[in-house]
Formats: structure tokens, sequence, C-alpha cells
């Protein structure tokens, strides 16, 4: 297969293997050892049909095992587990053939996933947000077309229960999201108490360092003294700013360091014209692959000297 028609399919590849396992880095390589294998075939002399199926079956077989790994792993995980953040252009179009894309690959949704099978996850996404026949999910998971549409109901069951509801007007969206910016860089937290549902709840992935939050935050009275002690401490630390963000295709936030550095990656789950949810990523294994990050031990050390 020419490298160009693979560059093709890429992105589709990468997003079956992101939403099944929550991790860029994982997807990554799970995409490349697909590549591999087929080219390996192509070698070895296999007739090779269509290379989108082919692949697409490499990518979901491979983004199986390694999940049914990865659950084992995240049993022992230290705190909340998110997945890896994806960061996109807040100015970037936001067709509404689109907007069902972008709901399936927010934070909320992913972690609604991740309480399927690691086979029930596959054939939902093929078939709900991918478009895959029963036949050909079938071939991929090596059952029949009939068990995979039980699969399918059954895990459309399970999300439905729990899917996540979204503002219809990304306008609205938005808005939250710079208010929230405004809050966090100005200091001013008053105003966030509008913008935030009652029943508000915020937590961490720090994958286990400091700083860390051990449990959600509930309720908007406990959320809005959280973050105004975050504004504080933003203040405190000379040339940290908050900065808009697409978040895994929701409006979210950054913060960066003096020089560009990332320190953490906020997003928001936001309905009925109100914040519900706020996540805040601060692992760094959660976020090398976003570019260079902050060292959180300068930062917390200049912050002492501040208050000194």
């Amino acid at each position: 297969m020419p490298a160009d028609a693979f560059t093709e399919l890429r992105p589709l590849l990468f997003s079956i293997a992101y939403r099944m396992l929550g991790s860029v880095s994982d997807a990554e390589d799970v995409v490349q050892d697909a590549y591999l294998r087929y080219h390996r075939a192509e070698q070895d002399g296999v007739e090779i049909e269509s290379p989108k199926a082919y692949l697409s079956a490499i990518t979901t077989r491979l983004a199986i095992d390694l999940l049914r790994s990865a659950r084992v792993r995240r049993e022992t995980y230290v705190g909340e587990w998110f997945p890896e953040p994806l960061l996109g252009d807040p100015a970037a179009p936001d067709p509404a053939e689109a907007s069902a894309e972008s709901d399936s690959l927010s934070m909320a949704f992913l972690l609604v996933l991740e309480r399927l099978s690691p086979v029930e996850r596959a054939v939902f996404l093929l078939h709900d947000v991918f478009g895959y026949e029963f036949s050909d999910i079938a071939a991929i998971v090596e059952r029949s077309a009939d068990n995979c549409r039980q699969i399918a109901v059954r895990a459309r069951k399970h999300v439905q229960a729990q899917r996540p509801r979204f503002e219809a007007s990304r306008e609205r969206r938005e808005q939250l999201a710079d208010q929230f910016v405004a809050a966090l860089s100005e200091g001013d937290v008053s105003g966030l108490v509008e913008m935030l549902a009652e029943d508000v709840v915020v937590s961490g992935d720090s994958g286990g360092m400091s700083p860390s939050w051990p449990r959600p935050i509930v309720g908007r009275e406990k959320v809005v003294r959280l973050l105004g002690a975050i504004a504080r401490q933003l203040a405190e630390i000379s040339g940290v700013r908050v900065e808009r963000a697409e978040v895994n295709g929701q409006p979210g936030a950054v913060v960066r360091d003096g020089a560009g550095n990332l320190v953490n990656v906020f997003s928001f789950d936001v309905a009925d014209g109100v914040v519900q949810t706020v996540r805040s990523v601060i692992a760094r294994d959660k976020l090398r692959h976003l570019g260079p990050l902050a060292d959180i031990g300068e930062l917390r050390a200049a912050l002492r000297a501040e208050g000194s």
C-alpha cells in the first residue's frame, strides 16, 4: 500500500484506537503496529481487497487486546482516571455534521465507554459512531453478525443510560468557557456562581502526583471556593496564564507557565445553559503528547517564594 494511501486512512484508524483506549500514545502505537502488520502481509503475498477493512480489523483487535491489559492497570491507578486530552483549534468551524463526532470524542463520553467490555466497546463504536455494517464488524471481532447486533443493543442501552447531555448551543458553550477563563485569569470568581450548576462536580486526574484532589468536589459553593483558591494561586505566580482551548471536541481551557509550557488542561460539560462538570488533567504522562510541560516543582517553589 502506498504511503499516501495509509496517510489517508490514518485519521480514521487513530479515531477508532483513541476512542477504544482513551490514550493518544497507545492509539498511535496501535495504528503504527497495524500498518507494519499490513506491510508484512503484503510482502508475504496476502491478497488484500480493502486496505480500509483490513487495517480497521487489525487496529480494533490490537486495541481490544491492549484494553484488556489496561483495565488491570487502571484498577491500581492512583486517584481519578481520565482519558489523555486532545487539543484542537477553538476558532475552527464546527459543521453540524461534525457535532456527533465531537460528542463521541468528549471526555464524558469516553468515560461512559469505560463501563463497556472491550468487545462491547468495539462493536458499539464501529457501528454507532463509525457506521460499519454488522457483517464487517462480525469478521473483526470474530463473532456472528446476529451476536454483534445483540452486543450493540446491550451496549447502546448502557451508553444511553449514562450518555452525557451537551448544550445544544455551541455559542453558549463557548461563552461559558470564555467566562471560566476570564474568572481564573482575573481572580474574580464571583461571576462563576451563575454559570455553575447547583450540583456541579469538579474532579482531577493527577496520576497520584501533587497537587491532587483525592475525590471529586461537589456543589456550587465548594466549587466556587476551590476555583477561587486556584485563581489566587495562579495570580501569585509570575507569567502563568489561562487560555481557551478546544478539548476533545468541546470548549475547554489550558494553563501555561511564563514560557508557554503546559501546566494542565480543563474540560467542561455544559448542559441546560450551565457548567455541569469540570475535569482537570495535570498528570504528566497524560500531557506529554501536547508539547513541553511546565515544571510543577518550580511552580510550587515560586508560589512558596511569593507567599514568604
